[in-house]
């Protein structure tokens, strides 16, 4: 049985599992599809699948883990909640890795509602490097069939979404990254978008990437900057990990 836990689908959590992985470290690692744990090292045992608040406690409360590092997105505060909730419930220590951040590039709004009344009042295409979980709220936006091109992953279940959405599927760019600042000047470009939307995803999210590319192609740049958080850097964590699980 495993006693760390790493709640992961993001390149930090795949990092640190590879970092226990090389340094003995029994590890289980979750991750909410198989596009994520087909990213994961060998020598780690993969749980796969969406967890809500009740299935994490489940999970921490059936098990035997010290440690839980939680390394989700840092958009996705939902499960952060749920995977924090989980562990106050089973007394289980709960570490939050917090990605490092980037200078933010041109506007920036707080939250999907301000973006969606900033793109109201502006004209002409525009590329939305969001993912799908901003597919539905995006909606909200005039003329989002005609306007809009969305980068989501290639997945079944995504672009499933984008179609019951009434996304046109000519503007779906169905890749997965990491992207160079030549990929993201190939989508602007084909888009013809005067607009790029992105997240404050830091330098392993490829903001600068995309800042780059945004300033070549002479696009305005808009960044839904990240939820407030308090947490531990990777070097903090991969640190904790060292003094108190490494064998």
């Amino acid at each position: 049985m495993s006693e760390l836990l790493i709640f992961g689908g993001t390149t930090e959590g795949r990092e640190l599992a590879e970092y226990c992985v090389r340094n003995g470290v029994s590890t289980d690692v979750s991750v909410a599809t198989e596009y994520g744990a087909s990213l994961l090292p060998r020598g780690v045992n993969v749980l796969c699948g969406r967890l809500d608040a009740e299935k994490m406690t489940a999970l921490l409360g059936g098990n035997r883990y010290g440690t839980v590092v939680d390394a989700t997105h840092p958009y996705a505060v939902e499960a952060t909640a749920n995977i924090r909730s989980a562990c106050e419930n089973t007394g289980v220590r709960y570490l939050r890795l917090i990605r490092k951040s980037s200078a933010s590039c041109g506007r920036t709004v707080r939250d999907m509602a301000e973006l969606v009344r900033l793109l109201n009042g502006s004209e002409g295409a525009v590329l939305c490097t969001l993912g799908s979980k901003a597919l539905r709220e995006l909606t909200g936006v005039r003329d989002y069939r005609e306007r809009l091109w969305v980068r989501v992953l290639p997945s079944e279940e995504v672009l499933a979404q984008c179609s019951e959405l009434g996304y046109d599927a000519a503007k779906v760019i169905s890749e997965k990254g990491p992207f160079t600042v030549e990929q993201n000047v190939a989508h602007l470009r084909k888009s013809s978008a005067a607009v790029l939307v992105t997240k404050e995803s830091g330098e392993t999210g490829g903001y600068s990437e995309k800042a780059e590319a945004a300033r070549l192609c002479g696009v305005e740049m808009i960044t839904l900057v990240r939820p407030s958080e308090s947490g531990y850097s990777f070097e903090e964590i991969v640190e904790i990990i060292g003094r108190e699980l490494k064998k």
